[in-house]
């Protein structure tokens, strides 16, 4: 990378100074930024040339003090060379260390990243969700096995790391991983947290991300129709288990929540609101942020239904919820049963409560967003405009009352 590099010599005069000779500094300046280091020598305000940077007069301990400072200024521009052989990154620091003879500690990315997930791993259930730290987990293993990809390395120098690296990265995730854009962009942003760290250490003094761009493409959110939930609800399922997944499903269809909140749903997390009603009250393990979603009767019949249950008396949980691959595994096995062409995971039951069950049926949807535990409105508005059923619900009420439509027009039309 191509470096702005000077050297100067100057007088650097203390605070408290009166008369009698200064001492002589040495400023290296690399892209605006500098280093500066006493050269160890002093010369008289009166003798020093500001313009050519040296002691004037012809005397011995002129010269010998001019021909030192050249060969300091020689010794500055060969550690430039050096740094720029070598391919090392180039700052202000670095070249006076090289002249210093201070080798400088190389930092191995992997070590930093590792560093960062046992934090990461610590904090779980304090700071962190286990699903964020294995994410940092399967970012590092990318990380990782690109290196070993594209460098033969276990690791390297994080000066290395540049936009070139980012770009190489990127497309590593998406040829040799199979990533799809959003997948890729995750965890490249994933990994600019380790470059973040870095930087704020001072570890980089160049921030490889500046000119790196990449951008989140929005996903059509799959949601079950009335109908297709109706299927569902009145399905006769062939063995206790499928029923079982099927209501806890059916369950987050009427209140929005997420595998992760209806697993760690407690009995005492439903509570009597301010209308009389059952509401639950909980935070949400992915935003730590409130979450308070009246609840409606086809969801008290669920929670009734499974009072008794085993499990639930055992632990005090709302509902006897699987693991989220289990459950997943049966759903697709409903969705068979029931004839629906869709791709049904877990997650689905969220969307299903934020478009089906509430905005189709005139929620507001800052209602919607409350009881979601969405912390920007706008992550909301994305299930507003995929709602192409209400905006046809819309536009023939709007029909109704301009019919007999053609007539006005052509009241307009002989009028003009």
């Amino acid at each position: 990378m191509k470096t702005n590099f000077s050297l100067l010599f100057y007088l650097k005069k203390q605070k408290n100074y009166k008369t009698g000779p200064a001492a002589i500094y040495m400023r290296i300046t690399v892209n605006g930024k500098r280093s500066e280091n006493s050269t160890g020598r002093e010369c008289e305000p009166a003798r020093w040339n500001a313009h050519a940077v040296r002691a004037n007069g012809t005397k011995e301990v002129t010269r010998s003090l001019n021909a030192y400072l050249d060969d300091l200024q020689k010794k500055v521009y060969e550690a430039h060379s050096q740094l720029t052989e070598a391919d090392e990154m180039i700052t202000a620091e670095s070249i006076r260390n090289k002249f210093l003879g201070k080798s400088e500690q190389p930092r191995a990315l992997i070590e930093i990243f590792k560093d960062h997930n046992h934090k990461v791993e610590a904090l779980v259930g304090k700071e962190y969700t286990k699903g964020t730290l294995t994410r940092y987990q399967t970012t590092l293993k990318h990380t990782s096995n690109f290196l070993k990809w594209k460098y033969k390395l276990s690791d390297i120098d994080i000066k290395k790391i540049d936009h070139a690296f980012l770009m190489d990265f990127e497309f590593y995730l998406r040829s040799e991983r199979k990533c799809a854009n959003n997948s890729a962009v995750k965890y490249v942003r994933n990994f600019g947290k380790i470059i973040r760290i870095c930087i704020a250490n001072r570890w980089l003094t160049y921030d490889p991300f500046l000119n790196y761009k990449n951008k989140i493409k929005t996903v059509e959110r799959v949601f079950l129709t009335t109908e297709e939930l109706q299927e569902i609800a009145d399905k006769d399922l062939a063995t206790g288990r499928l029923t079982q997944v099927r209501d806890i499903f059916l369950f987050c269809c009427f209140t929005g929540l997420a595998y992760a909140d209806v697993k760690k749903l407690r009995k005492w997390d439903i509570v009597t609101g301010i209308d009389g009603e059952k509401w639950i009250t909980i935070k949400r393990q992915k935003t730590d942020t409130p979450s308070r979603i009246p609840l409606l009767p086809a969801a008290i019949s669920l929670i009734q239904r499974y009072a008794e249950h085993p499990q639930c008396e055992s632990s005090g949980k709302v509902l006897p919820v699987l693991s989220n691959q289990k459950m997943n595994a049966y759903l697709k096995e409903i969705a068979d049963i029931c004839a629906i062409n869709k791709p049904i995971t877990f997650h689905i039951a969220r969307h299903t409560f934020a478009t089906t069950v509430t905005l189709l049926n005139g929620v507001p949807i800052e209602s919607v967003s409350k009881m979601l535990g969405h912390t920007n409105i706008q992550t909301t508005q994305h299930y507003a405009k995929i709602l192409d059923i209400k905006v046809g619900a819309d536009m023939a009420l709007l029909k109704k009352r301009l019919v007999p439509p053609l007539e006005s027009v052509n009241v307009i039309r002989k009028e003009n």
